[in-house]
């Protein structure tokens, strides 16, 4: 029988852990995501490889610590492919995040995942792919942004902040010369994560991106609670779900 339109359209997955509760549970999780159709499960890491050159899933949400072949030599083995799919590690230790990006992972989410956690990891992967498919440039170099009667060019370069703002980002540009201006734009904050370079720019919290390169510091404020402290001197709270980025890029 041929697929539909929309079944094309989803992001076929394999969800990898040794745990039954745990598999189970992230079944009931991707049940009520949109775009995202489970076609398989397993146990441990060679049954996970056996199923990707089975199955060729586009996704992989992949445990780490698993008996024998662990999810970071399953990534390993993943990036000998040239077809490899997309990796979300979902664990609960913070310790591998460093070795997880070094393997080019998609994202990190730690247990015990929420849907709406999830679901945000998985829009990206959706935007990314399509991006693939339509073959635009990965990443985006350039923004076009209404300001007043016409339309202004921002380049991608030049942008050292985007907060959240309902359904449009705001672009913040110059603060760093002190001659600062901000830009709203029509999209969506996971949606734009999708396009940003990674080596550029880093998600630090649900509603704010940074540039990489405005980040002096990290700084532990008690409780588990992060901030990460800018060249001007300002400072913006990490969020939880978000830390194991910033502490893979301060090499921790």
């Amino acid at each position: 029988m041929a697929m539909t339109d929309e079944a094309l359209a989803e992001l076929a997955t394999l969800i990898v852990d040794d745990e039954p509760l745990a598999l189970e549970r992230m079944e009931l999780i991707c049940a009520g995501i949109p775009g995202l159709r489970v076609i398989g499960t397993a146990r441990d890491g060679a049954a996970a490889l056996a199923a990707i050159a089975d199955l060729s899933p586009d996704l992989v949400l992949l445990d780490i610590t698993m008996p024998e072949l662990d999810g970071m030599a399953v990534a390993r083995a993943l990036t000998r492919r040239e077809d490899a799919p997309a990796v979300i590690f979902v664990t609960a230790h913070e310790n591998f995040a460093v070795e997880a990006f070094d393997l080019d992972a998609f994202d990190y989410v730690l247990k015990p995942v929420t849907p709406e956690r999830l679901e945000r990891s998985v829009a990206r992967a959706i935007a990314r792919r399509d991006v693939r498919a339509r073959g635009e440039p990965e990443w985006l170099s350039e923004f076009w942004v209404p300001y007043r009667s016409e339309l202004l060019r921002v380049a991608a370069a030049d942008v050292e902040r985007i907060d959240a703002e309902r359904d449009y980002v705001r672009l913040h540009v110059g603060q760093k010369t002190g001659a600062g201006r901000s830009y709203l734009l029509l999209q969506t904050v996971s949606g734009l994560e999708a396009r940003l370079d990674p080596r550029q720019f880093i998600r630090l919290h649900r509603s704010t991106i940074l540039r990489r390169d405005r980040i002096t510091g990290l700084r532990h404020d008690g409780l588990g609670v992060w901030s990460a402290e800018l060249d001007d001197g300002a400072m913006v709270r990490i969020g939880r779900t978000y830390l194991s980025r910033a502490k893979a890029m301060a090499g921790r």
